[in-house]
């Protein structure tokens, strides 16, 4: 970083539906993630980090505005839709990116954005200086498999609002255009900011088949690719911080990595995804228990961070926004759009502070009433139809991987973390947009109904003559 300023670099790196025990920081595990353990090695293991949804894009909303997204009324799954004008991210909410490029901050998302199609909802718009990826929620991985006219996962890939080259295998691509834009920005006087937003290694399971080769002793072939995808994700981390490191910028940049949410679980409308392992925890993405929105959650600062540190207290995705605009220097406590529900992390992550930097982290899904959770320290009280769960109250200190559901044995406990819940509740609005398949079939009317209207204006009129 040039002498004029000292503030630092900041990466988050977020992964896209990783299974818990699926790297080596977290536990045993066959895949090889050497680059993200010693950035875990190096750094502070958040080992109670959370995020704010099981699933992807309300998960990705609350981690770039640093609020709960149910406070905006987002809890779903944004369709690629570039001539909606509603279907994104509202523009209520500014995200902590614009707030950094406020501040003097080059800022640059590359791969998965999910919030949103049209115009006014993409990256460049939403406080990114420099976006390189896909608009939709997912991707296919290699090239010969981008069209014109496809969907979503078909789309090309963008450079701004450009289509750009895209000529190797979608994470490397990406990783590589980022280890670029690090070799330009340490050129530059004012730090930068990446949101590093992989799609791996959600599906579709593609990957090369020189990495899909050093795991033939997987029998299982989804778990085989699966782990493929992972590894080439993690040689794709190194690339960015080998970048910082050559340009003399890893000692002052604080790098974040976590996942978006647990990996998949073979529930019923799903059986045969089992290629993410969410051990030691019970289920994974979708659900509210510990397998989905428990996520490996890592930070990293040389400059400042202890090596070797771990941190039990309370961590959610909201603190990275909280933590990112402190560093910079941002007063938000007069700002009325701000109302950051994260904390900064830098005194915890420094050993200046202990304890939990939350008393209590809170959920909440729109696909079925009554559908919550609220968790504290040492308990949890929950909410959701899944096998041997329904409305369950977990000890976590004695029980910590939800095998043993109290409900009605501690009365007075249960009741406080209602109350706990029902006043992080008040402030909050309902869902607004509707889920994928509905929004697409209501949209499949519209456009039959609007045909249809047309068929018979044009059936209504009579011939035209000419004289």
């Amino acid at each position: 970083m040039q002498a004029e300023d000292k503030r630092p670099n900041i990466v988050v790196i977020l992964a896209d539906d990783l299974g818990y025990n699926d790297v080596g920081f977290t536990g045993e595990t066959e895949i090889q993630t050497p680059s993200l353990d010693q950035l875990a090695e190096e750094g502070v293991v958040f080992e109670n980090g959370f995020v704010t949804h099981p699933y992807c894009g309300p998960s990705r909303a609350g981690l770039l505005t640093g609020r709960y997204q149910q406070r905006f009324g987002m809890e779903n799954n944004i369709s690629y839709t570039p001539y909606d004008p509603h279907m994104g991210l509202p523009l209520t909410e500014k995200t902590f990116a614009r707030r950094l490029q406020e501040l003097g901050y080059h800022t640059s998302v590359f791969g998965k954005w999910h919030l949103g199609g049209a115009p006014h909802f993409q990256p460049n718009q939403r406080g990114f200086d420099y976006f390189y990826g896909f608009l939709d929620g997912g991707h296919n991985y290699f090239p010969h498999e981008t069209t014109v006219g496809g969907d979503g996962y078909l789309l090309p890939i963008m450079r701004n609002s450009q289509v750009a080259e895209f000529d190797e295998y979608l994470t490397t691509a990406l990783s590589r255009d980022a280890a670029k834009y690090i070799d330009r920005r340490s050129k530059e006087d004012s730090p930068f900011f990446i949101y590093m937003s992989y799609n791996a290694p959600h599906a579709p399971l593609q990957a090369p088949q020189s990495y899909i080769d050093k795991y033939k002793h997987i029998k299982d072939e989804n778990r085989r690719i699966y782990a493929a995808m992972v590894e080439a994700m993690d040689d794709g981390i190194q690339m960015l911080v080998s970048a910082l490191k050559k340009n003399k910028e890893l000692d002052n940049t604080l790098i974040f990595f976590l996942s978006d949410n647990g990996g998949v679980y073979p529930y019923s409308w799903w059986p045969n995804y089992t290629w993410a392992d969410n051990s030691p925890y019970r289920f994974g993405k979708v659900a509210m228990t510990e397998g989905g929105v428990h996520v490996p959650f890592i930070a990293h600062w040389p400059k400042k961070i202890k090596k070797g540190t771990r941190f039990d207290g309370l961590v959610s995705s909201l603190d990275i926004a909280a933590t990112s605009l402190a560093l910079a220097g941002a007063d938000v406590s007069g700002d009325k759009t701000a109302k950051l529900d994260g904390v900064d992390l830098t005194p915890y992550m420094t050993g200046k502070k202990t304890g939990s930097p939350h008393k209590a982290l809170f959920w909440r899904m729109e696909e079925a009433e009554n559908l919550w959770a609220v968790r504290t320290m040492d308990a949890k009280y929950i909410s959701q139809p899944l096998p041997d769960v329904g409305r369950a109250y977990y000890d976590l200190t004695n029980d910590p991987y939800e095998k043993n559901n109290l409900l009605g044995k501690y009365p007075e406990q249960q009741a406080k973390l209602a109350a706990m819940w029902n006043e992080w509740n008040k402030g909050n609005i309902r869902n607004i947009q509707l889920q994928n398949m509905a929004y697409l079939e209501r949209r499949k009317e519209f456009f039959d109904e609007l045909y249809s209207e047309s068929l018979k204006a044009s059936q209504a009129k009579a011939p035209m003559v000419i004289e």
